[in-house]
């Protein structure tokens, strides 16, 4: 006859939590801003765009701090870009708004302080989810949008730190 299995129900042995893990940084942190938006050019060609700040530890990321513009359409490219070239879902951007393009409106449009700012937020939540994605951490068009003054739209698709090799044919 077999002793019946008793589970160990003793405590692991930590040690004391102190001031410095209490209010120290976090271990591992990305934290992401989109803020600031400015209203460019006149008429017909005018466009918002919004400063997107990145303070991280990660090792991942190659600067720690970075601070770029970008606007609604470089949004769009990256969703696109992921979607084409990763394996992860990728939410969805905040609506494109066209109504708020007719002629002809009571308001500002797409330049309504409330709709900025409600745009403002969204923007803000899908670049938050998807760089704290660990698959789309990966990709090189994140870290071009999150860290590169201007987005490379002719850029080679990849993973950091993979090789790309060249061989070229010597005559």
């Amino acid at each position: 006859m077999s002793d019946p299995v008793v589970a160990d129900t003793r405590r692991l042995n930590s040690r004391p939590q102190d001031l410095n893990d209490a209010y120290g940084p976090p271990s591992n942190f990305l934290e992401i801003d989109v803020y600031d938006p400015q209203i460019n050019g006149l008429g017909r060609s005018r466009y918002t765009t919004y400063e997107v700040r990145m303070k991280t530890n990660l090792p991942i990321f190659k600067l720690k701090e970075s601070c770029v513009r970008r606007r609604y359409s470089d949004f769009e490219w990256l969703k696109n870009e992921l979607e084409r070239d990763s394996k992860i879902v990728v939410p969805p951007l905040p609506g494109k708004a066209l109504k708020r393009q007719l002629p002809f409106r009571a308001d500002d449009g797409l330049f309504d302080e409330a709709f900025i700012e409600q745009r403002r937020s969204g923007l803000e939540q899908f670049i938050n989810r998807i760089a704290g994605h660990p698959l789309a951490q990966n990709e090189r068009c994140l870290h071009m949008f999150l860290q590169e003054e201007s987005i490379d739209r002719n850029y080679i698709p990849g993973k950091i730190g993979s090789r790309c090799h060249t061989w070229s044919l010597i005559g």
